[in-house]
């Protein structure tokens, strides 16, 4: 598994927001003298460069002033509040586009699945037809069917559907391969086999749409 990224600011600048925060909550407070930059090196465990450049960050937003010779001196509150609370804000942004990011990447995992399975599901369900297409399927005989007490011989009714009638279920019995005379009687339930546009054929032939005439 891949691993995640991580975004998050500079080493020098995170030192800086610290410092800011250490001012903002009181811990130094405006006209202190703060540890020289060796001192926050060592603190924070890094370069003197990098605890030079959080430094300048700080001198350059009037939150504290640099004097060589003098270390560093607080000098202003409210600057320090200012700048603690504008990363606040950037962290909360960032973190809510990182987790609407991760959302939107999660769904998009999930529908690459459902599409997938989905695609499998169609993908057996076919060959299991091809496999097994003597699977019947059943159609109920009402009176809307314009063949009602005609032979199956009678209406050609494999001719025209390309469909082969395997049993029949009327009232309580169960007739087993009843030929070509079997005979469309109301209530009764055909059994048929054929192929993937079977049952849309048999319905269509046994209860055609209704046209509409015309002037």
């Amino acid at each position: 598994m891949q691993e995640k990224s991580k975004i998050t600011n500079a080493r020098y600048l995170q030192i800086a927001i610290d410092i800011a925060s250490k001012i903002a909550d009181g811990q130094y407070k405006v006209g202190d003298k703060i540890f020289a930059r060796s001192h926050i090196a060592s603190q924070y465990g890094v370069s003197s460069e990098t605890a030079r450049r959080a430094l300048c960050v700080l001198s350059d937003l009037n939150i504290v002033d640099i004097t060589k010779g003098s270390g560093v001196i607080i000098l202003s509150l409210e600057k320090a509040v200012d700048f603690r609370n504008q990363y606040r804000d950037y962290d909360t942004v960032d973190q809510l586009r990182m987790e609407i990011l991760t959302g939107l990447k999660r769904q998009t995992e999930e529908m690459e699945n459902v599409s997938k399975n989905i695609a499998r599901l169609i993908d057996k369900t076919k060959r299991l037809h091809s496999v097994n297409p003597l699977v019947p399927y059943e159609i109920e005989i009402t009176s809307h069917t314009p063949y009602l007490n005609k032979a199956s011989s009678d209406i050609n009714f494999w001719h025209n559907t390309q469909s082969t009638i395997v049993g029949i279920k009327r009232k309580d019995v169960l007739i087993i391969s009843p030929g070509p005379y079997a005979i469309f009687q109301e209530g009764d339930i055909f059994y048929c086999i054929g192929d993937d546009a079977s049952y849309e054929r048999v319905k269509n032939f046994l209860y055609p749409p209704i046209s509409e005439e015309t002037d």
